[in-house]
């Protein structure tokens, strides 16, 4: 699944079809690029299992488009390696430093996009970091439904130790009694 979703075009595609199901070619009028090069990136996604053909819409004489929507069920994250996440969060960053951009200029323009940017360093114990976990897992469910009112937003957070600390049930080794 990161695999499927290291590169900021399948991440837009994914996050197009959570909105509403939608076909290669309105996809492409929606990027701006060409059906024919989706084809490639939206094949990666169905293999992935995070989309899949909700329909087959009839065209004009007899021919018929597929219309993509996402999966609702995620495959199980346990096999993934650290590439793979470092990866799929490199993508994230890409896709986001598109969407800040975007909104600029659109503030340039005049229109109105929101980009709220917070980095900092927290001390959390164990219970904090489960309550912040909480938090965000509530208003993920909260927010994340496509037929809620609201504008489409992205949001990633990366929670990320900046120290080692002893594994759950470990003692730390007292370094006091270290032989001079």
């Amino acid at each position: 699944m990161h695999k499927a979703l290291a590169d900021p075009l399948r991440i837009r595609l994914v996050e197009a079809l959570w909105e509403t199901p939608q076909s290669a070619r309105e996809l492409a009028t929606r990027t701006g690029l060409p059906a024919d090069r989706l084809y490639y990136h939206l094949g990666q996604l169905e293999r992935a299992g995070l989309i899949e053909i909700a329909e087959y819409r009839p065209l004009a004489r007899g021919k018929v488009e597929r219309v993509y929507a996402p999966v609702v069920t995620e495959p199980p994250s346990d096999a993934v390696s650290p590439q793979e996440v470092a990866d799929f969060l490199g993508s994230m960053l890409d896709a986001t430093r598109a969407d800040i951009n975007a909104a600029y200029r659109s503030r340039q323009a005049g229109g109105r996009r929101e980009v709220d940017v917070h980095r900092g360093a927290l001390r959390l114990t164990d219970e904090a970091l489960a309550e912040l976990r909480g938090h965000v897992e509530r208003l993920a469910a909260r927010s994340g439904d496509r037929d809620a009112p609201g504008v489409w937003t992205r949001v990633l957070v990366a929670v990320v130790d900046l120290q080692d600390r002893p594994l759950q049930g470990s003692v730390a080794p007292d370094i006091s009694e270290r032989p001079a």
